[in-house]
């Protein structure tokens, strides 16, 4: 399944929405999706900027550790940290905890889908 980054409002995703509500109402399939809308493609590039782009692709390969995600990027650790925050609040990334042997716990980056489509309208 797709993760689809929408950058058209609340216009498109209204529009998406009534689409899929009368494919419904004609008994036509509805293929499984989800993925997030921006108010327009400022927004999102505010957000998914090429560092943090970069930082998704590389968590798509396995899930990280922040700091292991830090050394793979040679990024700093604070840094890493902070951008992962923002793309877990955007929905792009998410985080679990994991016991660490002998050092307590970590937090354990991953993407939320493997895939993704960015759909940009200006």
């Amino acid at each position: 399944m797709n993760f689809t980054i929408h950058t058209d409002g609340f216009d498109g995703f209204s529009e998406r929405s009534l689409e899929r509500a009368r494919k419904m109402d004609r008994g036509e399939r509805i293929e499984p999706s989800f993925g997030i809308t921006f108010e327009s493609p400022m927004q999102m590039f505010e957000v998914l900027t090429a560092a943090r782009v970069r930082m998704v692709e590389v968590a798509r390969t396995k899930p990280y550790s922040v700091t292991a995600l830090a050394k793979k990027l040679k990024r700093d650790t604070k840094s890493v940290r902070r951008d992962v925050q923002k793309l877990e609040q955007a929905g792009v990334l998410r985080t679990r905890q994991a016991i660490n042997p002998g050092h307590g716990r970590v937090k354990i980056v991953e993407p939320v889908a493997q895939s993704f489509e960015l759909r940009a309208r200006f």
